[in-house]
């Protein structure tokens, strides 16, 4: 239901336009002077202002420039018993979508209602089409200007557009799959398919099936031919995510395909050659793994040509800013609202946390936040919401 906010200072005016707009399904809240509307736009969303000209206290057009400035994509109708040519082309100026002369004729306002929403919806679906171009031709974004995070941007770059086998490790929510990502994108496969597995969420049974594919009856279930991971990656880049997490025949068969350019479905013979640039990640200790019979030495050396380590974020707190900024505008353009304000004893309050979840702990934080505190959030907010007692 869409959500109108009345701001006058003649209750019989907001009673009236509340009973015809309620009438028409909408929810509709009420001010009764320019500041009270501004705090209100302030602590949440409305779909449409409809607003007087003439109030105590903050006058429409003040109220109308601080509305544009808390959120621009509202349409605002300013209404006025006053109403000259001189004024209206003003608030049109001050950006309101439209001007009613009081006392206001209702076909006139609803039809206005309507319009303004219908205009905001435009305006943010072709906000969001901007943004997903603008994603698209600006690729991965690995957000940081810490020491640690310039120096893996500074190996990347050096690395990926080269053929080499890189072995990302790190703890988890670190950041992991961003890396291969931007090794992809930056590589001269870019243009291909990069292709991912998560070893660790498919079962032993299953993973030589969705590595090489199989044959049609070949096990039950097999009801038709079907490529594998490493036939789809052809060309391109196929990313192992927690390769730690495979079991040893597998990683034999792994080996093998490394070694040889070439795989074999499940329940055929028939070699399948394939031009594949493997990229691997795993959150465990592999020199460990292999000490203790978990992971095969010579597939860890086949992958680890080049290790990439990323760190903890607690390993890199002074990034923790930028990427609050960064996940504070990517999810409130997900929800369709303008980003909020974080005080700086808010953001070193954040900074101070163990974040055991790293990256991924902090963007579940920020959206928690953009969705629990109004425009601004401050310190007792991330005490209250983050570090509940």
């Amino acid at each position: 239901m869409a959500k109108i906010l009345i701001v006058d200072d003649e209750a019989p005016i907001r009673r009236t336009l509340r009973e015809i707009l309620e009438f028409e399904q909408y929810e509709v809240e009420e001010a009764a002077d320019g500041q009270e509307g501004v705090s209100k736009v302030q602590s949440q969303k409305y779909d449409v202002v409809i607003m007087d000209i003439k109030m105590p206290k903050m006058d429409g057009i003040e109220a109308l420039e601080r509305i544009m400035m808390l959120s621009p994509e509202t349409p605002v109708i300013m209404v006025s018993g006053h109403g000259t040519i001189d004024t209206a082309v003003e608030a049109v100026k001050k950006g309101a979508f439209d001007f009613i002369s009081k006392p206001p004729d209702l076909n006139r306002m609803l039809i206005t209602v309507r319009n303004a929403m219908e205009k905001a919806e435009l305006v943010t679906t072709k906000q969001k089409l901007e943004r997903q171009v603008k994603g698209s031709a600006k690729g991965v974004t690995m957000i940081g200007e810490s020491a640690p995070i310039r120096e893996i941007k500074r190996m990347l770059d050096k690395v990926a557009p080269t053929e080499s086998r890189v072995l990302i490790t790190g703890p988890n929510g670190s950041g992991k799959e961003l890396v291969a990502r931007w090794i992809h994108e930056k590589s001269q496969r870019a243009n291909a398919p990069l292709v991912e597995v998560n070893c660790a969420a498919i079962p032993s049974e299953l993973i030589e099936s969705e590595l090489f594919g199989h044959k049609k009856g070949s096990f039950t279930g097999a009801i038709a031919d079907r490529p594998g991971k490493f036939e789809q990656a052809n060309g391109g880049t196929l990313f192992l995510d927690e390769i730690g997490d495979m079991s040893l025949d597998a990683q034999a068969k792994v080996l093998r395909a490394l070694q040889e350019n070439k795989i074999t479905r499940v329940g055929d013979t028939k070699e399948i050659k394939v031009d594949v640039r493997v990229i691997a990640a795993t959150n465990k200790d592999l020199r460990k793994e292999i000490e203790a019979g978990r992971f095969r030495e010579d597939l860890y050396h086949r992958l680890a040509v080049i290790v990439v380590t990323v760190p903890s974020l607690n390993e890199r707190r002074d990034d923790i800013p930028l990427l609050i900024e960064h996940f504070n505008r990517r999810i409130s353009d997900d929800y369709g609202h303008p980003p909020k304000q974080f005080t700086p004893e808010a953001v070193r309050a954040l900074q101070e946390h163990n974040w055991t979840g790293n990256i991924r702990e902090l963007a579940n934080v920020v959206e928690r936040l953009l969705i629990l505190c109004d425009n601004v959030v401050r310190e007792e907010d991330v005490r209250q919401y983050v570090f509940p007692k």
